[in-house]
């Protein structure tokens, strides 16, 4: 059970990891020919933030608000 403020907290939380994340892998993309070290990292940790954000969606699901 979780109170409604949590859920909303939840939500907001999940796109700004999948939007963030996915913003920081095209950053990572563009830069990955100027600076090889420094693009991949930034594709690797874009990629595990905007997976974190995939898992909380099904984390967000399995919830129920409290009554």
């Amino acid at each position: 059970m979780a109170s409604p403020s949590t859920i909303a907290r939840i939500e907001r939380l999940v796109w700004v990891l999948i939007y963030g994340g996915l913003l920081c892998l095209i950053l990572g993309i563009a830069i990955r020919d100027a600076r090889a070290g420094s693009g991949i990292a930034m594709m690797v940790l874009g990629g595990i933030v905007a997976a974190v954000g995939v898992v909380l969606i099904f984390v967000r699901a399995r919830l129920r608000e409290d009554r």
